[in-house]
C-alpha cells in the first residue's frame, strides 16, 4: 500500500509528536543528492527498528540564502523548488518534514535554544543525525561535538554520519552545483543518482516562439540559474501514446537577443507535438548540454541557430536508442 503523503509544518508542532516520538535528520537537503538519500535512509531505518516516526527538518529560506540577502549579496544557488525536496524526501519514506522558517529570530538562537526548541519541544526527537559537516546555533557555534553531547545528556541518540564518497570525492550539493554550471550533466546525474530535474508550471509567455515557427511551453525559474544553455531534454507530464514523456529542445536562460535584463525562463520546443498545455505542471529532464546561451545580432540569425541546435537535440536522442 502507498504511504501517506508526508506530514509538513512551519512551526514547531509540539502537540502533534507529544504521544509520537521521531527519529530526525536535519540538512538542507538542496538536490537530495546520494550523500543525502543514504543519510535519509538510514533514519527512516533507524525509526522503523525503534518505533518512531522518520522525519527530516530542513530550511525556507536556506540559511545561506538568509545570509546572503541580509548582506544584499547574490544568494547561492539552489538546485530545486521547495515542492521537488519534499517529493524526493517522500519517495525515501520520510513521514514528517518540518519546514523551518529561517529567519532573524533562528538566526540567534543559541545551539543549545535550537536543540531545546526545535528537536526536543517541537518534534519530541529521540533519535538525531546528521552529516559530520553539520553546524548549527548563532555563528555556527554548535558542531557534531555539541550536539552529541546534548543528546547524550537527555538519553537521545545522536549518530554523526562519515561523508559518502566516490573515489575520494564528497558527494555534495556544490558538486552539482559546479558539473550544471559547466554543463556536465553526466557528473550531476551520477552525484544526484538521477537526471537532474526541474518542475513547473507552464505559464503564458510572450509569444515570440510562435511568430518564428518555433513554439514553446514556458517555465518561470527562479534566480541565481543553476544551469543555462541549449540542452536536450524529456518532458514528462505530456503523455504521447502511452510513452510518458515528449522529447525536446530547451533554452534555459534570460534571452539576451529578445529582451535585456529578461527573467529567467525555461523555454522547450517539443519536437513532433502540438497542443494546448497552459496550467499543466510538468517535469523537464535534462540529458545532454548542446551550446551555451548567447546573443545574437538579429531574430533571423537566433532562428537559423535553434535550426541547427533542434538537429543537434534530434542526433542526441537518435544515438541514445
Amino acid at each position: 500500500m502507498k504511504p501517506p503523503p508526508p506530514s509538513l509544518a512551519r512551526d514547531y508542532p509540539a502537540a502533534r509528536f507529544a504521544n509520537t516520538p521521531t527519529a530526525v535528520t536535519i540538512g538542507n537537503f538542496d538536490g537530495v543528492h546520494r550523500g543525502h538519500q543514504a543519510m535519509l535512509e538510514v533514519v527512516v531505518n533507524a525509526a522503523r527498528q525503534r518505533g518512531l516516526k522518520p522525519a527530516a527538518l530542513t530550511f525556507a529560506p536556506a540559511p545561506g540564502e538568509f545570509f546572503a540577502r541580509r548582506a544584499a549579496k547574490t544568494p547561492p544557488t539552489k538546485l530545486q523548488r521547495v515542492r521537488d525536496k519534499l517529493a524526493c524526501l517522500w519517495a525515501i519514506g520520510i513521514e514528517h518534514v518540518q519546514l523551518a522558517r529561517f529567519d532573524e529570530a533562528m538566526s540567534a538562537m543559541s545551539p543549545d535554544a535550537f536543540c531545546e526548541r526545535v528537536l526536543r519541544e517541537g518534534l519530541n526527537a529521540k533519535w538525531v543525525i546528521v552529516g559530520d559537516d553539520f553546524r548549527y546555533g548563532q555563528g555556527r557555534a554548535g558542531d557534531v561535538t555539541t550536539l552529541h553531547r546534548w543528546c547524550a545528556e537527555r538519553g537521545i541518540e545522536c549518530y554523526i554520519m562519515p561523508a559518502v564518497k566516490a573515489m575520494d570525492v564528497r558527494f555534495s550539493s556544490t558538486l552539482v552545483r559546479d558539473a550544471l554550471a559547466r554543463g556536465d550533466m553526466t557528473t550531476a546525474a551520477a552525484v544526484l543518482g538521477r537526471p537532474y530535474r526541474i518542475s513547473g508550471k507552464i505559464a503564458h509567455g510572450d509569444k515570440l516562439g510562435r511568430t518564428i515557427e518555433f513554439p514553446t511551453i514556458n517555465i518561470p525559474m527562479w534566480t541565481p540559474l543553476p544551469l543555462s544553455g541549449i540542452f536536450a531534454v524529456r518532458v514528462y507530464g505530456v503523455d504521447v501514446a502511452g510513452q510518458g514523456f515528449v522529447l525536446g529542445a530547451a533554452n534555459v536562460g534570460t534571452r539576451p537577443t529578445v529582451k535585456e535584463n529578461g527573467k529567467a525562463l525555461l523555454e522547450v520546443f517539443l519536437l513532433d507535438f502540438s497542443g494546448e498545455l497552459y496550467g499543466k505542471r510538468v517535469v523537464v529532464e535534462f540529458v545532454k548540454r548542446i551550446r551555451q546561451e548567447a546573443k545574437f545580432d538579429s531574430i533571423a540569425a537566433m532562428t537559423a541557430q535553434m535550426h541547427r541546435d533542434i538537429e543537434a537535440v534530434r542526433e542526441v536522442f537518435a544515438q541514445s536508442r
